[in-house]
């Protein structure tokens, strides 16, 4: 690396100075180069000396006086107030805090800017109606100027003013009489602030006029953009013979005029007049040829983890190196993505990218519908965020068990009164604020909350209380200004507070000499490092395209000097190109992906710098690599130690009872049945606004229950012409069962959510379906069971390593019913009512008898009807499927090719599914097969063990082996 620029300021102060130090001040624009400073002294030095006073130039200039700053949120409050008695003097109505606030931080910053460059507020505020009146008030501007004003102005002239401008130019009339007030409000408070000490010491009103006298030289290093005020004072101090100026510069752009990052320094020092006490400045940007390499990484994230690469292959402790943020909303993913270090980051850590601000953000929100709006319930996932943050602490138990009551009930609005979270270090989150005035105090209590719970044991949990103690500082200062004005409303105090703590940060410190610095542009001056990363250096961000909110438009800031958007293009250029000055690994990072956010493109100093100078740019592309891995690693379970272990102590020793609904699981996915029934691995509680077949299928089955159970028991044929009466208490009965299902008591349909509804509109339509298909199917009916989950279990023998083994069979019977049809037949049928996508229909019995069976209804009922005929003793049941989608169509009897299941057809059929029965059983407890999934099984999107089928490789076809 050349010579870094504060090693050639050491030299030259000792060369200047000698040991007469201790009254010299050293000021900077900000801390960080000090520390650096003085590393670069002591070297030069060699040994002890007495050190020089440092400074920042705010530091500095705030010597001149004794007045205490104001805060920023004060100064507002002071602006609001004032504000008010200018409109109740001139006669109009009193504005809210809320309708001043979107102008008051506009008028605060032009204040400050004026300040800064010493303009004439009563001219620059000053009524313009015409081009008349410009050249009448201002024939000392220069034709330039006049021109600048006119071209603003025209558009206010023509064909009056609407009421928006003549509001406006009323604003501009009153703030001249604003400024003048709120300055003396400051004075009487005995504060100030920065702009105002700067204009007061330029214009000689300063409590301590001569604060430069106190030091026998004041030494000014780095600078480069200045203000009128500081270069009005930094001249008027170079002519006493009391101020050094150490201009970091470089003839490559100081020289050329069409250079824009010299443009300030050139102002200094040309126009200011300015001397720079390190004599000419060097020419080593227009000599240098050392590499430069440009990534271009594909999306703004992505070049932290591109970044990531970079630094391992290239860092090396005994080189300084600096990551500089072009984009600072890159931090965090950032610090996400670096290898271990230990970074030192002046930019701080912000508030707003902190899980902190998470849980206050959340609050605030469910503060706006609970205590605002007056809402009774907020949504499940403001309670799922809450239950779920780490730093609330809900306990595991407690957590479960809302979780199981919201899924119950599949609430997606929670009652406020139900959410009271004893385990939480923030019980009260959802407590509703009654009166305004507990905003900020609850709020306050919250983060006193969450300062008493994290305990500092690492620099995480300290950099978190620091973010809450200057969050907590920030509340207060509201709420100091809140008590001195009228009641606001909670939405208007909840939408300040967002606003207040946005730009609270905490910073993150290691050794700034050493190891890996993080700083925006802005903090890098004056300093230099051997290897420098620069992120985000895109098109639109460096520079920026847009400029602070104003009320002084740009042809009026340029005619009196004021910044403009030009300048800050000068300065970012300036920012950039100083670290080409001394580098030697320059690595620059962008975002070649375009979308909203992005024009895809490098800043367009770097295509200045590649078309201009010498610099070897070496451009790479970030590839998304493409991987051509060997085959996933399926999962299979063996059935050896301790899974066969609970396999045979479960179903075989205690006898664990194997339903229908087991038994097509495993068909369709042994791997599934292992994490259902021998992993028992449940499925968590959850809640979703999607429609829940399950639930539907439950209450269509207990209303079909509550219709029939009073015919059960009867010896006689009952006509189904009976059945007429029972379909008014349809509806009736659907809104009570829906109640039983979310653990509620509904009464009538009003009570249900919009889900509900619809919930209620098709079981009320499928009940009727199937009340109606029996009623126009059959004469009469007779009801043998209804509803049996108990008494239908089977000893079944199977094969188990050479021995016989007993494994229990369990059938739920919906209903086991004997009908008369139209032509006097009587059948026993055994009815499965299903609300899927279940058929009647398949097309071979052999893929029905089969893993992955092609009709999953069919299997089960057999199996019903089996474990029915063996427990009772009765014959000849016919499956029924009653599937409301397609019933009129297709019928309840199961048909395939080869014939509708009924007569000798069903009983051949029955025996062959014994066979596969027994089969299916066998494979199940053979040892040397192990669960693995079904390649071709239906995998719905919610089922819960997706996860593990991830890596099962498909099946191979025919065609595919061809």
């Amino acid at each position: 690396m050349n010579k870094p620029f504060l090693r050639h300021v050491a030299e030259d102060i000792k060369n200047r100075f000698g040991n007469d130090l201790p009254e010299i001040a050293i000021v900077f624009n900000n801390k960080r180069p000090i520390t650096y400073l003085k590393k670069h002294l002591a070297d030069v030095y060699g040994q002890a000396i007495w050190s020089p006073q440092f400074f920042t130039i705010q530091e500095f200039f705030s010597l001149s006086t004794s007045a205490t700053e104001a805060s920023s949120l004060s100064q507002f409050f002071y602006l609001y107030q004032l504000h008010n008695e200018l409109l109740q003097h001139e006669g109009h109505e009193l504005e809210t805090l809320e309708e001043f606030y979107p102008i008051a931080e506009i008028i605060l910053s032009d204040f400050s800017q004026l300040d800064y460059d010493l303009v004439n507020i009563d001219h620059i505020y000053m009524e313009l109606y015409d081009t008349t009146k410009i050249d009448l008030e201002f024939q000392h501007f220069t034709v330039e100027q006049q021109h600048f004003i006119r071209q603003f102005w025209q558009s206010f002239s023509i064909a009056g003013h609407t009421g928006i401008q003549q509001r406006f130019l009323k604003l501009w009339k009153r703030l001249p009489i604003l400024y003048k007030a709120f300055k003396e409000k400051l004075r009487h408070e005995k504060q100030s602030n920065y702009p105002t000490i700067y204009r007061d010491l330029a214009e000689g009103r300063a409590e301590n006029q001569h604060v430069i006298q106190d030091f026998k030289q004041v030494l000014f290093v780095g600078f480069n953009a200045l203000n009128n005020a500081e270069a009005f004072l930094f001249k008027q101090w170079q002519e006493e013979g009391k101020a050094l100026f150490y201009f970091d510069a470089d003839v490559y752009y100081l020289e050329d005029k069409q250079q824009e990052a010299g443009l300030f320094i050139r102002r200094n020092i040309y126009q200011t007049g300015l001397i720079n006490a390190l004599g000419e400045s060097p020419n080593i940007l227009g000599r240098r040829t050392a590499d430069v390499h440009l990534y271009a990484s594909t999306g703004k994230v992505s070049q932290t983890k591109l970044l990531h690469e970079i630094l391992e292959q290239t860092e090396s402790s005994d080189k300084t190196s600096a990551i500089l943020l072009a984009d600072e909303s890159l931090l965090v993913p950032l610090l996400q993505s670096l290898p271990d270090a230990t970074p030192n980051i002046t930019t701080g850590y912000p508030l707003v990218q902190s899980p902190l601000f998470g849980i206050l953000d959340l609050w605030m929100d469910v503060h706006q519908d609970i205590s605002y709006l007056k809402k009774d319930k907020i949504s499940f996932q403001a309670v799922e965020t809450f239950i779920n943050h780490p730093l609330t602490k809900v306990s595991k138990k407690e957590k479960l068990q809302l979780q199981q009551y919201i899924a119950d009930k599949q609430l997606y609005e929670v009652g406020v009164d139900d959410l009271i979270i004893k385990s939480s270090v923030l019980p009260n989150f959802f407590k509703p604020i009654i009166k305004s005035d507990e905003v900020i105090p609850t709020l306050i209590d919250l983060v006193d909350r969450l300062l008493s719970s994290i305990a500092e044991q690492d620099r995480i949990r300290q950099i978190e209380s620091n973010l809450l103690v200057e969050t907590k500082k920030t509340l207060y200062q509201l709420k100091l200004g809140f008590d001195k004005i009228e009641p606001l409303s909670i939405s208007f105090q909840i939408g300040l507070i967002k606003k207040a703590i946005a730009p609270v940060n905490s910073a993150i410190e290691g050794n700034p000499l050493k190891g890996l610095q993080i700083m925006g542009l802005l903090e890098s001056r004056c300093l230099n490092f051997d290897n420098v990363y620069i992120l985000g250096a895109n098109e639109g961000i460096l520079p920026k395209t847009s400029n602070s909110p104003t009320f002084l438009p740009n042809a009026l800031r340029r005619a009196y000097g004021l910044p403009i958007l030009e300048n800050q293009d000068a300065l970012s250029a300036y920012l950039f190109y100083r670290h080409f000055q001394y580098s030697d690994h320059i690595h620059v990072f962008y975002n070649s992906i375009v979308d909203e956010n992005s024009t895809g493109e490098e800043s367009r100093f770097i295509k200045q710098l590649e078309f201009e100078s010498k610099f070897n740019f070496i451009k790479k592309t970030q590839q998304q690599s493409i991987f051509f891995p060997s085959p996933p690693t399926e999962l299979l379970v063996e059935k050896r130690g301790k899974v066969w272990d609970k396999m045979y102590h479960t179903f075989i020793e205690r006898g664990r009872r194997i339903s229908a609904t087991a038994l097509t699981t495993y068909l369709q996915s042994p791997l599934q049945f292992f994490l259902k029934h021998v992993a028992e691995i449940k499925e968590p509680p959850s809640i979703t606004q999607e429609f829940e077949m399950n639930k539907l299928g439950t209450v269509i089955h207990e209303v079909m229950e509550k219709i029939f159970l009073p015919f059960k028991g009867i010896n006689e044929f009952t006509p189904t012409q009976r059945l007429k009466e029972n379909l008014a208490d349809v509806d009736a009965l659907i809104v009570r069962e829906i109640g039983n299902q979310y653990l509620s008591e509904f009464k009538n349909l009003d009570d249900l959510n919009s889900l509900q509804r619809i919930m209620h509109k098709i079981a009320s339509e499928y009940v009727k379906m199937y009340l109606q298909h029996d009623m126009e199917n059959y004469k009469a009916f007779r009801i043998i069971e209804l509803e049996n989950d108990e008494d239908y279990i089977l000893d079944f023998p199977i094969h188990i390593s050479g021995k016989t083994e007993t494994v229990n069979l369990y059938g739920i019977i919906d209903r086991v019913d004997e009908v008369i049809t139209h032509d006097n037949l009587i059948k026993t049928r055994i009815v499965d009512y299903k609300t899927g996508g279940d058929r009647i229909i398949f097309k071979e019995i052999d893929k029905v008898f089969a893993a992955n069976t092609e009709n999953k209804a069919l299997v089960q009922t057999l199996f019903y009807s089996y474990v029915f005929e063996q427990v009772t003793g009765r014959r000849n049941l016919e499956p029924h499927l009653y599937v409301a989608r397609k019933m009129r169509e297709d019928g309840t009897l199961f048909s395939g090719k080869f014939g509708v299941m009924e007569g000798e057809y069903l009983i051949e059929q029955k025996k062959n599914f014994v066979d596969f029965l027994k089969a299916t059983l066998e494979e199940i407890f053979n040892a040397e097969i192990p669960f693995r999934h079904n390649p071709d099984a239906h995998i719905y999107e919610n089922d819960p063990y997706t996860l593990f089928y991830r890596n099962t490789p498909m099946q191979q076809t025919d065609e595919n082996l061809l």
